[in-house]
């Protein structure tokens, strides 16, 4: 659950927990329910990305199930961001409702990364976000930021949310648009695609739309 949530901060969250709950001594062998848990929130982030949902479903519910082994309130929330986060990465902008009732056990940096994948984050939570987000939250973010974000999934997260509050130039779109195509993400470059036709269809732009769509179609014709 990464620091934001994909997976480098689930997994460095997942094995603090680990040390917390074992305490000191020499090297202890990670957990069963670690090791299945990021394995599972691999193959869940990569099977939602490229449109799978047979396999999306069946690895985040084991994902879900394996943190949730651990009765750590706190672990299952950030599972859940982490659906979150690529629904937000394929401009699905749902309420994260899974994260909801969780929230009030929480901690803090969840809580703000919650709010900054809703769009809603306050000036004050900047701070508690990952050093990727935290331009873009504070407004100072545009393309140039999305360029600056090394992971490719935090950076297509990143335009998502510019997207969601209606600060994504078409630099933006096409920022998000080579680095889901460069990935094979099928589900995200599709929907960044597409959110360029229908700019392009509003300018008048008939062409640029009709090519935009052809994309799109090559994309799915691979389902």
């Amino acid at each position: 659950m990464n620091a934001s949530t994909p997976k480098r901060s689930l997994a460095a969250g997942l094995v603090l927990a680990v040390m917390l709950l074992g305490g000191c001594g020499s090297k202890p062998r990670q957990p069963d329910w670690l090791v299945n848990a990021d394995g599972a929130q691999d193959r869940f982030e990569r099977a939602y990305l490229q449109g799978d949902d047979r396999v999306a479903a069946t690895e985040f519910a084991r994902f879900r199930r394996q943190v949730a082994s651990t009765a750590q309130p706190g672990l299952v929330a950030r599972a859940e961001l982490t659906r979150c986060a690529v629904q937000v990465a394929s401009l699905d902008f749902s309420p994260c409702t899974g994260f909801e009732p969780l929230r009030v056990d929480a901690p803090d940096t969840d809580r703000a990364y919650a709010d900054f994948l809703a769009g809603t984050t306050a000036p004050e939570q900047a701070k508690l976000l990952p050093e990727a987000y935290r331009g873009i939250a504070s407004g100072q973010g545009g393309a140039a930021a999305l360029k600056g974000i090394k992971d490719p999934l935090q950076r297509v997260i990143a335009a998502g949310v510019l997207l969601r509050t209606e600060k994504a130039d078409p630099e933006v779109l096409q920022v998000a648009v080579d680095t889901a195509s460069a990935q094979g993400w099928r589900r995200s470059v599709m929907a960044w695609l597409g959110a360029q036709a229908m700019r392009a269809e509003k300018a008048g732009a008939t062409e640029e739309a009709a090519r935009l769509r052809r994309r799109m179609q090559l994309a799915a014709d691979q389902k």
